[in-house]
């Protein structure tokens, strides 16, 4: 079969299995190890018996078996950067993206080019905390997560990307309480206890990095209420956060810093997304 041909075939066991046709393209550049330029010259050219059964076990484990993309090639990008990803860490999402995006808005806006100490809580991968350092060097960067498999990936992640961070086990800010910063960012999980999840995320990414107690918030209030003593004088603290949530989460905020600034932002979608607490 030509690359061509490939393509199709598994373009249509795509929609017969309601999967997405747009992620067979990515399995068969894995497959055939080739660039999107070299593939789109050599469409009309034979794969070989490797790249073909390659392509067509990883449009199996994609369509039958509900398994994410990213999973099977091990690796997705984000804000650029390659990240490699394992069934250990959640995969990082383009809503993300923009997360970091506005971190970078509220540094420069606050602090103007100044060496800042930062913290990424429950890390996952490490997208967030790379993507950050190597997009800002002045940002000391740090990144826990109580998870040393997920620790692991984004060590791996770190040096991938010639990244300096910091990395500690445990969660949330429990072992760096003798640090104080500037900027803590954290997408922790949101997502209720009885929430709607399509199959392909929760039979695939780690519960650990998806639910969020009874109402979704438990882990924003842990982390607030870890964060009053470890803040700086001019700070300001960033959540990814469900976008039915704005209301609960502004309460919890009000609890345990009053006297901040909260800003709350919607996605490209139009949904409240993201919410700073800021101190100047």
């Amino acid at each position: 079969m030509t690359y061509k041909e490939l393509l199709k075939a598994g373009e249509i066991k795509a929609q017969e299995n309601k999967m997405e046709k747009t992620a067979i393209k990515s399995l068969l550049l894995f497959a055939s190890g080739k660039t999107p330029t070299e593939l789109y010259i050599s469409l009309e050219n034979e794969a070989k018996e490797e790249e073909t059964d390659k392509f067509f076990q990883a449009v199996e484990s994609y369509t039958i078996n509900k398994k994410p993309v990213a999973y099977i090639i091990g690796y997705t990008y984000f804000y650029g950067y390659k990240m490699k990803v394992t069934d250990q860490v959640l995969i990082p999402r383009w809503e993300t993206e923009e997360l970091v995006s506005n971190i970078l808005i509220y540094y420069d806006d606050l602090f103007k080019g100044q060496t800042v100490d930062a913290v990424d809580l429950g890390t996952g991968s490490g997208a967030i905390a790379i993507a950050l350092k190597k997009e800002e060097e002045k940002i000391n960067m740090i990144a826990t997560d109580i998870s040393l498999q997920a620790l692991e990936v984004a060590k791996e992640n770190a040096s991938l990307n010639s990244a300096d961070i910091t990395f500690y086990e445990g969660s949330w800010l429990e072992p760096i309480k003798d640090k104080k910063f500037d900027i803590i960012v954290s997408n922790p999980p949101y997502l209720t206890n009885t929430e709607f999840v399509e199959d392909i995320v929760k039979d695939n990414e780690p519960h650990v990095a998806l639910y969020g107690g009874k109402d979704g918030l438990d882990f924003y209030e842990e982390i607030l209420k870890e964060a009053v003593p470890l803040v700086k004088d001019r700070f300001f603290i960033a959540f990814e956060n469900s976008y039915n949530k704005k209301r609960q989460l502004n309460n919890i905020i009000k609890k345990y810093f009053p006297d901040c600034l909260i800003i709350n932002l919607k996605d490209s979608a139009k949904r409240n997304r993201m919410t700073f607490i800021i101190k100047k």
